[in-house]
Parts: C-alpha cells; sequence; structure tokens
C-alpha cells in the first residue's frame, strides 16, 4: 500500500481542463503587452501524435499564440496541449512541467474510471448499470443499517446520485479523504440523500465504483486498464496509489503525461475508438456525456461546469 503521496494535493495543477476555459476567455480578450509573434507553441516531435499548426488545421494561429501568452500566467498551470482533426497542433509547458513529467490527475481518474465501467458492461463482466452497489460487496451486506444503501445502483454512482456526501463538506470527511479509503466506508459514511434523487459529489462513490469493476472482473483496476485501455490507446500510467484494503484508488491519484491524457479525451472525441480501434462502445460515449444533473456546484472552478455526466 502507497498511502504517503496522498497528501498535499494541487487540483488546479493537474485538472487541466478547469483551467481550459479560464485562458479561453482572457484570449477573447486579447493579450494586452504580449507580442504574440514570439509566442513558441510548436508542437513537439515524437512518435505518439502526429504533429500539425493551428494554420494547417484551420485555427487562427494569433488566437492560439493569445491563449499561450496567456497560459504563462497562470502560476498553477503545468501543460497545456491543443488537438484539432487528431493532430497536436500546440503544446506548452510551465511552472516546471515538462513532455516527460507524469502528474497526479486527481479527480480526472473518475473519468477513467467511469471508462473502465463501461468496457466491463461491454465485455459481460457486469450485467447492467443498474445492478445494486451491494451486490459487490457481500461481506458487508449483514452490517448495514441504513437500508437506503441496498437501493444504490451502479447508475446512482455514475451519475453522482448515490447520496453519499462530498468529503470537504465537513472536518471528519476531510481527514477520511486524505487518510484513505477502504471498501467498508460504504458501511460508516452516512447517506445525505437518497439514491437517485439528486447530485451529491463524493469521492467515496467513485473509489467503490473502482472495487465494484475489479471485483466483477476477477482482477485489480490497474492490469484491467493496461489491458483494455491503456495499452489500447497506447499510454503508459504512472503511479496509482490503493487503498488500505489494496484497491487502486478508483476516485484520483492516477499519474500521466499531459500528451497520454489528452489520447483519452481523443478517445471520447472519437466515440470511443481510436486509429479505427474500438476501445468503448459509441453507446457509452453518448450516455457518459449527457446531462443527468444541472446546477449541480455551489462554486466556481475556471468558467464552471453544470452539465454533469458520467
Amino acid at each position: 500500500m502507497n498511502m504517503k503521496s496522498s497528501g498535499k494535493r494541487r487540483h488546479s495543477l493537474l485538472l487541466l481542463v478547469s483551467v481550459i476555459p479560464y485562458l479561453l476567455i482572457l484570449s477573447a480578450c486579447g493579450s494586452c503587452n504580449s507580442n504574440l509573434d514570439q509566442v513558441d507553441y510548436t508542437a513537439l516531435p515524437g512518435d505518439d501524435w502526429k504533429v500539425s499548426t493551428p494554420a494547417e488545421q484551420g485555427l487562427d494561429p494569433k488566437l492560439v499564440a493569445n491563449l499561450y501568452a496567456n497560459a504563462g500566467k497562470v502560476e498553477t498551470l503545468q501543460a497545456l496541449l491543443v488537438i484539432k482533426n487528431g493532430f497536436l497542433i500546440a503544446e506548452g509547458y510551465f511552472n516546471g512541467g515538462s513532455i516527460e513529467q507524469k502528474n497526479r490527475i486527481q479527480s480526472v481518474t473518475k473519468s477513467y474510471t467511469s471508462a473502465l465501467v463501461g468496457i466491463a458492461l461491454d465485455q459481460g463482466y457486469l450485467e447492467s448499470v443498474d445492478q445494486k452497489m451491494v451486490e459487490f460487496f457481500p461481506e458487508l451486506a449483514d452490517r448495514i443499517r441504513d437500508r437506503r444503501k441496498n437501493d444504490i445502483t451502479i447508475r446512482h454512482m455514475l451519475q453522482m446520485r448515490a447520496g453519499y456526501p462530498w468529503e470537504e463538506s465537513t472536518k471528519q470527511l476531510f481527514e477520511l479523504l486524505y487518510a484513505g479509503f477502504r471498501p467498508s466506508n460504504l458501511i460508516d459514511v452516512p447517506l445525505v440523500r437518497n439514491p437517485g434523487t439528486d447530485f451529491e459529489y463524493s469521492n467515496l462513490t467513485s473509489h467503490l465504483l473502482g472495487v465494484i469493476v475489479a471485483r466483477a472482473t476477477g482482477t485489480d483496476l490497474k492490469s484491467f486498464a493496461e489491458q483494455n485501455l491503456f495499452a489500447p490507446i497506447d499510454v503508459e500510467v504512472g503511479d496509482w496509489i490503493k487503498d488500505w484494503a489494496g484497491y487502486y484508488n478508483g476516485h484520483g491519484d492516477l499519474h500521466f503525461t499531459a500528451r497520454d491524457m489528452a489520447k483519452f479525451g481523443l478517445l471520447y472525441l472519437n466515440d470511443g475508438e481510436i486509429d479505427g480501434i474500438r476501445i468503448i462502445s459509441a453507446q457509452w460515449v453518448r450516455d457518459s456525456l449527457q446531462t443527468y444533473s444541472e446546477d449541480a456546484w455551489n462554486y466556481r472552478v475556471g468558467q464552471n461546469f453544470n452539465d454533469i455526466g458520467y
């Protein structure tokens, strides 16, 4: 078990998606004193991406230069890549970031876990998203006192509607988040909503989804991911922290380079295919990107995202 690196987490540093809308707003306003001709965003050569330029792919080079000029002013940003038409057309690293650096991608891990749920469903390891959570934790079933937990489904968990609380809402839950989970927390942590009724962001929920995939497939989450997701899209995973029971965290702590993260994004842009190879069903991608909750957040990250899918 590796719990030491679960301390000091830098969410905004690694969740690049939340920074990009902010940068786009700045770009639209113009870079006040920057000489855009001196901004270098040239994509670096490599075997892992087809490289092109903004102009060749139909984007205004000045707009892209302005984006990178403003990116350089964000102290918590380490990498920014622009992909269009399957080409890497712009690339920049900041504040000590580099092309080789595998960053802890924090809650973006939840999207990978969701993808693995979809793959497990496609391959028949899971029967349906309407299967009950407790089916996968038979050793805990008799200890559940809140019978509402027996009604929690995989669908509820994917939509963050299981009813478990946001761990940063109380000091006790926050300490649990940073100390590390274990499957029995599904008993210990009380529900704050009835399952299926409303959105409540929960790291525990996503972690339990990862445990469900591991148990359903009869292997650990990392091995299943490497065989069915990481290797097929040609990415190399770095560290991945485990919980106290030895399960890989389904809610966070994956490590990837920015280039390898971009491949995952491209997979979803291509409806679950990479280079003509089907990795995730197109239906799962569509279901993942639907709106299930609106006005889910009461605080802003970047431009804020209210459309919450899987």
